[in-house]
């Protein structure tokens, strides 16, 4: 017989969402955190009147991207569920800045990580939040 704490149950383990193609999931957004990152930082210290719409606009992709990653890492449910919402707003984030950069390409006159739905990055913002919903699903 073991003793249950005070308070009736055991507390959950966090589970880990680092495991398997989790940590290269992780690495991958780390990656791209510390490109956006740099380039928003620079862009926004050196040239930010030039193109302020853009440069925001990384900015905010940087700060999504550290979210994502921090809760990837941090692990357990409500971190789960906190960067699904972050893949779909980022998903969002980039179809509709894709397809205003497509479509208006004279609003941007620089580009931003999710131009042309992440050309510049091969591609990697537009799968990027698709493979951690899909991700963070199976790890349910």
């Amino acid at each position: 017989m073991t003793a249950e704490p005070v308070g009736g149950t055991a507390p959950a383990a966090r589970e880990r969402l680092v495991s398997g193609p989790g940590l290269l999931l992780v690495w991958v957004y780390g990656v791209i955190t510390v490109g956006a990152v740099s380039r928003s930082v620079y862009q926004m210290s050196t040239e930010f009147d030039r193109a302020p719409l853009p440069y925001a606009l990384t900015g905010l992709a940087a700060l999504v991207y550290c979210f994502i990653t921090y809760s990837l890492v941090r692990g357990g449910e409500t971190a789960r569920k906190a960067a699904r919402v972050c893949c779909a707003a980022e998903l969002a984030g980039v179809l509709v800045v894709g397809t205003w950069t497509v479509v208006r390409p004279e609003s941007f006159p620089d580009s931003t990580v999710w131009s042309q739905f992440g050309m510049g990055y091969l591609f990697i913002p537009v799968i990027l939040p698709v493979t951690g919903m899909l991700w963070l699903r199976v790890r349910r």
